[in-house]
């Protein structure tokens, strides 16, 4: 039987399918791809597969994918992120029995994808991709689909949709933000773009981004004229989503979990999944927060849910149909959806964007936001954490270690300070605040200390005389 393609493929093979779950790595497992498509989904993917692994080792193959064939788990379209045309088709070749298309990769923008050279950072090398995809195109029983992030400019997102189309993508996914918008920087995603790229090729297309519930599926549909619409965080957040409905979150989260005991999956996705399900629930108890982050077994993490939901039931009794005082979603253990803060919203940390969301593309630029100053700043959100006014106050050359040394009393960099002081001093610490004086807090202005106006270690009044007249 000859392969199917482009609107025959979805209408045959997918069936038509307008509702779909994204591809979601360590999220998209079996057990949460059954739950979704009880409540409204016409087509899953498969977490995103890693080709090369998947080629090399055998129990990765059979746990990602051969050990989750389900019958009821059709159609299913298994994701591929690689950057070799030859690994990519092996990789096809091994799992094509097992699901009705194979996907490839081009829109995860994480740093990960940026160091493994896949997903959104292959959407420049596109002699690259059209091997890729005119290889799988060939050799491949099932057909191949694409899902990419798009350009800042329409017309270059429109030409690089037309060159898969022609390399032979028979259906494209696209989700309507750049590889830079990502995490606390994600802002809203362009339909625009989508609706630009539906009108310029002739295969299927899908659209993702801006999904929160049913209502933005349809005007999705209607204002882009696209086949189908994808759903990765809001589909977490309420797997009811494609349904209309908003259900209690405790009746998702047992099915959830009755599926989990007959389809088993690492602890660290179901934990991951309840934390989505119980997001708003867990801000007004946070105790179980924490009991849920430290549990370590299945029915540890249903005990839990379990008590979260007697509490909210409590709750529900007590309210009588009043709206609570606080600022928290009203009907909390609903499951709803939740609005990622922009980079101007955030309520505490509004300036502290992620160090992966801040890394610089170009060249040139190494000064990033590290993870401890994140939590720094969540600490003391006034203090100011600009990497770009950060000094170097530290010498290894006078034995002060690795970037764990004492400051400069008068604030110098590391090059003045040691053109400023003698080795003598230096080496005896005279520059640089003593334990004692951190304890007092004594700075330099206190001790009656000025930056010299004459440079040199023996000019009169210069820098080690002043120290050592201050200090003595």
């Amino acid at each position: 039987m000859a392969k199917l393609q482009g609107f025959e493929f979805w209408s045959r093979t997918l069936g038509g399918a307008r509702h779909v779950v994204a591809p979601m790595v360590d999220q998209s497992e079996l057990a949460w791809r059954l739950l979704s498509r009880r409540h409204g989904a016409q087509l899953c993917y498969t977490p995103m597969l890693h080709a090369q692994v998947f080629v090399r080792d055998a129990n990765y193959r059979k746990e990602n994918l051969y050990c989750e064939v389900c019958p009821e788990d059709r159609p299913l379209i298994v994701q591929f992120c690689a950057n070799d045309p030859e690994v990519f088709v092996q990789a096809a070749l091994l799992a094509q029995d097992h699901c009705d298309a194979i996907d490839l990769n081009l829109g995860c923008p994480q740093m990960i994808a940026k160091r493994g050279h896949y997903g959104a950072f292959l959407q420049e090398e596109w002699d690259l991709l059209q091997r890729m995809i005119l290889l799988a195109h060939e050799k491949l029983s099932v057909p191949v689909t694409c899902k990419i992030r798009v350009f800042p400019e329409i017309e270059k997102t429109v030409r690089y949709a037309q060159m898969l189309e022609k390399a032979g993508c028979q259906l494209l996914t696209v989700h309507g933000r750049t590889k830079e918008q990502r995490g606390p920087l994600s802002g809203a995603a362009s339909w625009e773009h989508i609706k630009a790229v539906r009108k310029a090729v002739a295969i299927p297309v899908f659209a993702n981004g801006n999904i929160q519930c049913l209502q933005d599926v349809e005007r999705c549909l209607r204002d882009t004229g696209v086949q189908g619409v994808m759903s990765a965080e809001g589909n977490l957040h309420n797997p009811a989503l494609f349904e209309g409905r908003s259900p209690a979150v405790w009746e998702l989260a047992e099915e959830y979990l009755d599926l989990v005991r007959q389809h088993p999956c690492p602890l660290s996705y179901v934990r991951a999944h309840l934390f989505k399900l119980w997001h708003h629930t867990l801000q007004v108890h946070q105790q179980l927060r924490e009991e849920l982050a430290k549990v370590k077994t299945l029915e540890g993490i249903a005990a839990v849910s379990q008590e979260l939901k007697l509490r909210c039931q409590e709750e529900m009794s007590r309210q009588h149909g009043e709206k609570p005082a606080s600022d928290l979603p009203f009907f909390h253990w609903i499951c709803q959806p939740y609005v990622r803060p922009g980079p101007r919203e955030g309520s505490r940390n509004a300036g502290a964007c992620s160090k992966r969301a801040l890394e610089e593309e170009e060249e040139g630029s190494t000064e990033v936001v590290s993870k401890n100053k994140q939590k720094k700043q969540l600490r003391n959100p006034h203090k100011t954490f600009d990497p770009s006014l950060k000094r170097k106050h530290y010498s290894r050359r006078w034995g002060w270690g690795g970037g764990r040394g004492n400051r400069c009393v008068f604030n110098l960099c590391r090059g003045c300070c040691k053109k400023r002081g003698t080795p003598a001093t230096t080496s005896h610490g005279l520059l640089f605040k003593t334990k004692l004086e951190k304890s007092l807090g004594c700075k330099g202005s206190q001790l009656g200390l000025q930056e010299p106006q004459q440079a040199g270690p023996g000019a009169p009044g210069g820098f080690s005389e002043v120290v050592g007249s201050a200090l003595a």
